[in-house]
Protein backbone atom coordinates (compact mmCIF):
# COMPACT_ATOMS: atom_id res chain seq x y z
CA UNK A 1 0.00 0.00 0.00
CA UNK A 2 1.42 3.52 -0.67
CA UNK A 3 0.39 6.35 1.68
CA UNK A 4 0.53 9.70 0.13
CA UNK A 5 0.75 12.55 1.67
CA UNK A 6 1.66 15.76 -0.32
CA UNK A 7 0.67 19.78 0.06
CA UNK A 8 1.77 19.74 -3.89
CA UNK A 9 2.84 18.14 -6.47
CA UNK A 10 4.93 19.38 -9.46
CA UNK A 11 5.13 17.68 -12.82
CA UNK A 12 8.23 15.08 -13.34
CA UNK A 13 9.69 15.95 -16.71
CA UNK A 14 7.18 15.81 -19.40
CA UNK A 15 5.06 13.01 -18.45
CA UNK A 16 4.01 14.23 -15.06
CA UNK A 17 4.09 12.28 -11.64
CA UNK A 18 3.89 8.65 -12.04
CA UNK A 19 2.47 6.51 -9.06
CA UNK A 20 3.11 2.63 -8.59
CA UNK A 21 1.48 0.60 -6.53
CA UNK A 22 -2.11 0.89 -4.63
CA UNK A 23 -3.16 4.56 -3.60
CA UNK A 24 -5.57 4.90 -0.69
CA UNK A 25 -6.84 8.04 -0.59
CA UNK A 26 -9.00 9.34 2.70
CA UNK A 27 -10.48 13.09 3.11
CA UNK A 28 -12.39 14.74 5.84
CA UNK A 29 -14.25 16.98 3.25
CA UNK A 30 -16.34 13.78 1.70
CA UNK A 31 -14.54 14.28 -1.52
CA UNK A 32 -14.39 11.04 -3.79
CA UNK A 33 -12.01 10.91 -6.70
CA UNK A 34 -13.62 10.75 -10.08
CA UNK A 35 -13.82 6.88 -11.58
CA UNK A 36 -13.42 5.94 -15.14
CA UNK A 37 -11.73 7.50 -17.90
CA UNK A 38 -12.38 11.14 -19.29
CA UNK A 39 -14.45 9.74 -21.56
CA UNK A 40 -16.28 7.54 -19.61
CA UNK A 41 -16.86 10.95 -16.77
CA UNK A 42 -18.39 13.21 -19.44
CA UNK A 43 -21.62 11.39 -20.26
CA UNK A 44 -24.84 11.29 -19.40
CA UNK A 45 -26.32 13.37 -21.95
CA UNK A 46 -29.70 12.22 -23.75
CA UNK A 47 -30.68 13.38 -27.43
CA UNK A 48 -33.41 13.67 -28.81
CA UNK A 49 -34.79 14.02 -32.55
CA UNK A 50 -38.24 16.16 -32.49
CA UNK A 51 -39.89 14.08 -34.99
CA UNK A 52 -43.63 15.99 -35.92
CA UNK A 53 -43.48 19.11 -33.54
CA UNK A 54 -44.69 22.85 -33.47
CA UNK A 55 -48.20 23.87 -34.47
CA UNK A 56 -50.36 20.96 -37.04
CA UNK A 57 -49.35 23.13 -39.94
CA UNK A 58 -45.65 23.23 -39.23
CA UNK A 59 -45.12 19.13 -39.68
CA UNK A 60 -42.11 16.86 -40.00
CA UNK A 61 -39.14 18.19 -38.39
CA UNK A 62 -35.47 17.41 -38.52
CA UNK A 63 -34.55 19.32 -35.45
CA UNK A 64 -32.15 17.35 -32.49
CA UNK A 65 -32.07 18.53 -29.16
CA UNK A 66 -30.62 17.09 -25.95
CA UNK A 67 -30.63 17.13 -22.06
CA UNK A 68 -28.31 16.05 -19.75
CA UNK A 69 -30.04 13.33 -17.87
CA UNK A 70 -28.48 14.07 -14.02
CA UNK A 71 -30.22 17.44 -13.85
CA UNK A 72 -33.48 18.46 -14.24
CA UNK A 73 -34.22 21.30 -17.18
CA UNK A 74 -35.69 21.74 -20.79
CA UNK A 75 -34.01 20.78 -23.67
CA UNK A 76 -31.45 22.69 -25.99
CA UNK A 77 -30.65 22.88 -29.84
CA UNK A 78 -28.32 20.06 -30.59
CA UNK A 79 -28.80 19.91 -35.28
CA UNK A 80 -30.60 18.31 -37.66
CA UNK A 81 -30.89 15.43 -39.57
CA UNK A 82 -30.27 16.12 -43.16
CA UNK A 83 -33.80 15.48 -43.75
CA UNK A 84 -37.56 15.86 -42.38
CA UNK A 85 -38.09 12.94 -40.95
CA UNK A 86 -40.59 11.34 -37.92
CA UNK A 87 -41.35 7.74 -36.64
CA UNK A 88 -37.95 6.37 -37.16
CA UNK A 89 -36.07 4.80 -34.61
CA UNK A 90 -32.54 4.93 -32.85
CA UNK A 91 -29.41 3.52 -31.15
CA UNK A 92 -26.36 4.64 -29.19
CA UNK A 93 -23.25 3.75 -27.70
CA UNK A 94 -20.92 5.64 -25.70
CA UNK A 95 -19.81 8.20 -28.51
CA UNK A 96 -22.46 7.81 -31.47
CA UNK A 97 -26.22 8.26 -31.43
CA UNK A 98 -28.18 6.59 -35.01
CA UNK A 99 -31.54 7.59 -36.32
CA UNK A 100 -32.63 4.71 -38.16
CA UNK A 101 -35.64 4.26 -40.86
CA UNK A 102 -39.06 6.76 -40.42
CA UNK A 103 -40.73 8.57 -42.68
CA UNK A 104 -39.65 11.08 -44.82
CA UNK A 105 -41.46 14.98 -46.34
CA UNK A 106 -40.05 18.05 -47.41
CA UNK A 107 -38.55 15.86 -50.23
CA UNK A 108 -40.64 14.99 -53.74
CA UNK A 109 -42.05 12.16 -53.03
CA UNK A 110 -42.81 11.83 -49.22
CA UNK A 111 -42.00 8.62 -48.92
CA UNK A 112 -40.63 5.33 -46.16
CA UNK A 113 -36.50 5.44 -46.07
CA UNK A 114 -34.00 3.01 -45.16
CA UNK A 115 -31.43 5.71 -44.04
CA UNK A 116 -29.43 5.64 -41.25
CA UNK A 117 -27.62 8.52 -39.92
CA UNK A 118 -25.36 9.39 -37.39
CA UNK A 119 -24.53 12.38 -34.67
CA UNK A 120 -21.73 12.49 -32.34
CA UNK A 121 -23.15 12.59 -28.92
CA UNK A 122 -21.06 15.02 -26.90
CA UNK A 123 -21.08 17.59 -29.38
CA UNK A 124 -23.70 19.62 -31.34
CA UNK A 125 -24.27 19.62 -34.57
CA UNK A 126 -25.82 18.07 -37.54
CA UNK A 127 -26.51 14.66 -38.11
CA UNK A 128 -24.35 13.05 -41.46
CA UNK A 129 -24.90 9.53 -43.37
CA UNK A 130 -24.13 6.47 -42.02
CA UNK A 131 -25.53 4.02 -44.13
CA UNK A 132 -28.68 2.38 -44.94
CA UNK A 133 -30.77 -0.56 -43.40
CA UNK A 134 -31.69 -3.54 -45.31
CA UNK A 135 -34.87 -3.02 -45.48
CA UNK A 136 -37.44 0.41 -46.09
CA UNK A 137 -39.79 1.01 -43.29
CA UNK A 138 -41.03 3.11 -40.46
CA UNK A 139 -41.36 2.48 -37.15
CA UNK A 140 -38.77 0.16 -36.35
CA UNK A 141 -37.11 -0.77 -32.93
CA UNK A 142 -33.33 -0.28 -31.83
CA UNK A 143 -31.10 -1.97 -29.31
CA UNK A 144 -28.29 -0.93 -28.74
CA UNK A 145 -24.40 -1.95 -26.63
CA UNK A 146 -21.24 -0.22 -27.26
CA UNK A 147 -20.30 -1.80 -30.17
CA UNK A 148 -23.49 -3.12 -32.37
CA UNK A 149 -26.84 -1.61 -32.81
CA UNK A 150 -29.63 -3.93 -33.51
CA UNK A 151 -32.60 -2.57 -35.35
CA UNK A 152 -35.94 -4.51 -36.11
CA UNK A 153 -38.80 -4.55 -38.01
CA UNK A 154 -40.61 -1.48 -39.88
CA UNK A 155 -43.80 -0.84 -41.95
CA UNK A 156 -44.75 0.14 -45.22
CA UNK A 157 -47.53 0.22 -47.31
CA UNK A 158 -46.79 -2.50 -48.85
CA UNK A 159 -46.41 -4.24 -45.65
CA UNK A 160 -45.01 -5.08 -41.93
CA UNK A 161 -41.76 -6.45 -41.57
CA UNK A 162 -39.78 -8.43 -38.87
CA UNK A 163 -36.57 -8.36 -40.07
CA UNK A 164 -34.21 -7.42 -37.74
CA UNK A 165 -30.13 -6.00 -39.29
CA UNK A 166 -27.41 -4.98 -37.54
CA UNK A 167 -24.23 -2.10 -37.70
CA UNK A 168 -21.43 -1.62 -35.66
CA UNK A 169 -20.85 1.85 -34.32
CA UNK A 170 -16.94 2.52 -35.05
CA UNK A 171 -17.45 2.13 -38.69
CA UNK A 172 -20.05 3.82 -41.27
CA UNK A 173 -21.89 1.40 -43.73
CA UNK A 174 -24.86 -0.54 -44.68
CA UNK A 175 -26.06 -2.82 -42.23
CA UNK A 176 -26.09 -6.78 -42.82
CA UNK A 177 -28.38 -8.87 -41.68
CA UNK A 178 -29.57 -10.43 -38.34
CA UNK A 179 -31.90 -12.46 -38.38
CA UNK A 180 -35.65 -12.16 -37.49
CA UNK A 181 -38.40 -11.63 -34.98
CA UNK A 182 -40.87 -14.05 -34.44
CA UNK A 183 -43.83 -11.96 -36.44
CA UNK A 184 -44.20 -9.33 -38.74
CA UNK A 185 -44.95 -6.21 -36.52
CA UNK A 186 -44.38 -2.29 -35.74
CA UNK A 187 -44.56 0.66 -33.61
CA UNK A 188 -43.29 -1.99 -30.95
CA UNK A 189 -42.66 -0.55 -27.61
CA UNK A 190 -39.52 0.92 -26.99
CA UNK A 191 -36.81 -1.36 -26.16
CA UNK A 192 -34.28 -1.96 -23.33
CA UNK A 193 -30.85 -3.54 -23.40
CA UNK A 194 -27.93 -4.94 -21.13
CA UNK A 195 -24.62 -5.15 -22.58
CA UNK A 196 -25.12 -8.64 -23.25
CA UNK A 197 -29.22 -8.65 -24.46
CA UNK A 198 -31.74 -6.34 -25.96
CA UNK A 199 -35.19 -6.87 -25.77
CA UNK A 200 -38.18 -5.64 -28.12
CA UNK A 201 -41.37 -5.30 -26.95
CA UNK A 202 -45.21 -5.77 -28.06
CA UNK A 203 -46.10 -3.67 -31.49
CA UNK A 204 -48.74 -4.20 -33.61
CA UNK A 205 -49.56 -6.63 -36.24
CA UNK A 206 -50.93 -6.82 -39.84
CA UNK A 207 -54.16 -7.98 -39.83
CA UNK A 208 -55.96 -6.53 -38.78
CA UNK A 209 -53.78 -3.33 -38.11
CA UNK A 210 -55.38 -2.54 -34.78
CA UNK A 211 -53.76 -6.11 -33.64
CA UNK A 212 -51.77 -5.28 -30.92
CA UNK A 213 -49.23 -8.11 -29.11
CA UNK A 214 -47.54 -8.57 -25.46
CA UNK A 215 -45.19 -10.42 -26.71
CA UNK A 216 -41.27 -9.74 -25.54
CA UNK A 217 -38.46 -11.21 -27.80
CA UNK A 218 -34.66 -10.55 -26.88
CA UNK A 219 -31.63 -11.09 -29.04
CA UNK A 220 -27.89 -11.35 -27.53
CA UNK A 221 -25.75 -8.50 -29.34
CA UNK A 222 -22.48 -10.78 -29.42
CA UNK A 223 -24.09 -13.69 -31.91
CA UNK A 224 -26.78 -13.21 -35.13
CA UNK A 225 -29.80 -15.22 -35.21
CA UNK A 226 -33.33 -14.82 -34.83
CA UNK A 227 -34.97 -13.08 -31.78
CA UNK A 228 -35.91 -15.80 -29.05
CA UNK A 229 -39.28 -15.15 -26.15
CA UNK A 230 -38.66 -13.64 -23.76
CA UNK A 231 -42.18 -12.90 -21.84
CA UNK A 232 -45.50 -10.53 -22.01
CA UNK A 233 -46.10 -7.24 -21.16
CA UNK A 234 -48.59 -6.48 -18.82
CA UNK A 235 -51.10 -5.76 -21.89
CA UNK A 236 -50.94 -5.62 -25.55
CA UNK A 237 -49.36 -2.31 -26.61
CA UNK A 238 -47.86 -0.60 -28.99
CA UNK A 239 -46.67 2.93 -30.30
CA UNK A 240 -43.81 4.24 -28.31
CA UNK A 241 -41.42 2.95 -30.72
CA UNK A 242 -38.35 5.35 -29.96
CA UNK A 243 -35.44 5.35 -27.82
CA UNK A 244 -34.61 2.78 -24.44
CA UNK A 245 -34.80 3.42 -20.88
CA UNK A 246 -33.53 0.97 -18.05
CA UNK A 247 -30.09 0.18 -16.60
CA UNK A 248 -28.02 -3.14 -17.56
CA UNK A 249 -30.41 -4.41 -14.80
CA UNK A 250 -33.73 -3.60 -14.99
CA UNK A 251 -35.66 -2.35 -18.25
CA UNK A 252 -38.45 0.29 -18.62
CA UNK A 253 -41.22 -0.37 -20.88
CA UNK A 254 -43.79 2.66 -21.92
CA UNK A 255 -47.02 0.69 -23.12
CA UNK A 256 -48.19 3.83 -24.97
CA UNK A 257 -51.56 2.86 -26.42
CA UNK A 258 -53.48 -0.48 -24.86
CA UNK A 259 -56.71 -1.04 -27.18
CA UNK A 260 -59.12 0.54 -27.06
CA UNK A 261 -56.84 3.97 -25.67
CA UNK A 262 -53.46 5.38 -24.99
CA UNK A 263 -52.39 5.13 -21.83
CA UNK A 264 -49.67 6.91 -19.46
CA UNK A 265 -48.27 2.92 -17.95
CA UNK A 266 -44.96 1.77 -17.57
CA UNK A 267 -43.81 -1.72 -17.60
CA UNK A 268 -40.55 -2.97 -16.03
CA UNK A 269 -38.00 -6.17 -16.48
CA UNK A 270 -35.23 -7.49 -14.84
CA UNK A 271 -33.23 -7.96 -18.38
CA UNK A 272 -30.57 -11.03 -17.29
CA UNK A 273 -33.92 -13.21 -16.62
CA UNK A 274 -37.11 -14.24 -19.17
CA UNK A 275 -40.12 -13.79 -17.69
CA UNK A 276 -43.24 -11.70 -18.13
CA UNK A 277 -43.05 -7.50 -17.19
CA UNK A 278 -44.52 -6.09 -14.23
CA UNK A 279 -46.11 -2.85 -13.21
CA UNK A 280 -43.75 -0.04 -12.83
CA UNK A 281 -45.36 3.40 -12.19
CA UNK A 282 -47.31 5.93 -14.41
CA UNK A 283 -46.36 9.14 -16.60
CA UNK A 284 -47.63 12.67 -15.64
CA UNK A 285 -50.10 12.11 -19.44
CA UNK A 286 -51.58 9.77 -20.57
CA UNK A 287 -50.26 9.50 -24.61
CA UNK A 288 -48.36 7.37 -27.18
CA UNK A 289 -45.24 7.93 -29.89
CA UNK A 290 -43.03 9.64 -27.51
CA UNK A 291 -39.00 9.11 -27.16
CA UNK A 292 -36.75 7.53 -24.07
CA UNK A 293 -33.27 7.62 -22.86
CA UNK A 294 -31.73 6.73 -19.43
CA UNK A 295 -28.10 6.78 -17.29
CA UNK A 296 -27.89 4.03 -14.59
CA UNK A 297 -30.35 6.13 -12.38
CA UNK A 298 -32.94 7.66 -14.47
CA UNK A 299 -35.26 7.26 -17.21
CA UNK A 300 -36.26 9.91 -19.26
CA UNK A 301 -39.96 10.26 -21.26
CA UNK A 302 -39.80 12.99 -24.06
CA UNK A 303 -42.67 14.35 -26.11
CA UNK A 304 -46.29 12.66 -26.58
CA UNK A 305 -48.71 12.30 -29.14
CA UNK A 306 -52.61 12.81 -29.00
CA UNK A 307 -52.23 14.82 -27.60
CA UNK A 308 -49.49 16.34 -29.36
CA UNK A 309 -47.12 17.78 -26.01
CA UNK A 310 -43.36 19.36 -24.88
CA UNK A 311 -43.78 17.55 -21.86
CA UNK A 312 -40.68 15.49 -20.26
CA UNK A 313 -41.28 12.99 -17.69
CA UNK A 314 -38.56 11.20 -15.16
CA UNK A 315 -38.12 8.39 -13.07
CA UNK A 316 -35.77 6.72 -10.91
CA UNK A 317 -35.07 3.21 -12.57
CA UNK A 318 -33.95 1.32 -9.03
CA UNK A 319 -37.38 1.80 -7.48
CA UNK A 320 -40.70 1.58 -8.98
CA UNK A 321 -42.88 4.69 -8.92
CA UNK A 322 -45.20 7.04 -11.27
CA UNK A 323 -42.98 9.74 -13.00
CA UNK A 324 -42.15 13.27 -11.72
CA UNK A 325 -41.95 16.54 -14.10
CA UNK A 326 -38.49 16.84 -15.98
CA UNK A 327 -38.89 19.93 -17.89
CA UNK A 328 -39.95 20.81 -21.45
CA UNK A 329 -39.19 20.00 -24.84
CA UNK A 330 -37.77 23.26 -26.54
CA UNK A 331 -40.73 23.24 -29.02
CA UNK A 332 -44.29 22.81 -27.69
CA UNK A 333 -45.74 20.39 -29.09
CA UNK A 334 -43.36 16.76 -30.22
CA UNK A 335 -43.79 13.40 -30.95
CA UNK A 336 -43.06 10.47 -33.30
CA UNK A 337 -39.19 11.15 -32.70
CA UNK A 338 -36.75 9.19 -31.53
CA UNK A 339 -33.90 9.39 -28.08
CA UNK A 340 -31.25 7.91 -26.99
CA UNK A 341 -28.08 8.60 -24.30
CA UNK A 342 -24.58 7.48 -24.38
CA UNK A 343 -25.21 6.03 -20.85
CA UNK A 344 -27.79 3.80 -21.35
CA UNK A 345 -28.50 0.08 -19.65
CA UNK A 346 -26.95 -0.98 -22.67
CA UNK A 347 -23.21 0.31 -22.37
CA UNK A 348 -20.40 -0.50 -19.74
CA UNK A 349 -20.04 2.52 -17.13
Amino acid sequence: MTILKVDTISGIGTEGPVFEGDIDFTSQNFLTLPKGDTIQRGRGRGFYMLGYNGTPAAGPSARIDYINIQSQGNSIRFGDLTTNRYTLGSGANSTRGLFCGGYQEGLSPDTDVNAIEFITIATEGNAADFGDRTVVGRQPAAASNDTRCVMASGFTPAGYQNTIDKVEFATTGNATDYGDLSSKRASMCMSCNSTTRGIFNGGYAPSPLTAFINTMEFITFASTGDAVNFGDLTAAAGSTPAGTAGNGTRGLIGLGYVAPARTNSIDFCTIATTGDAADFGDLTAIGQNYGSCSNSTRGVFLGRNDPKTNIIDFVTIATTGNASDFGDVSVAESALGAAGSDSHGGLAE
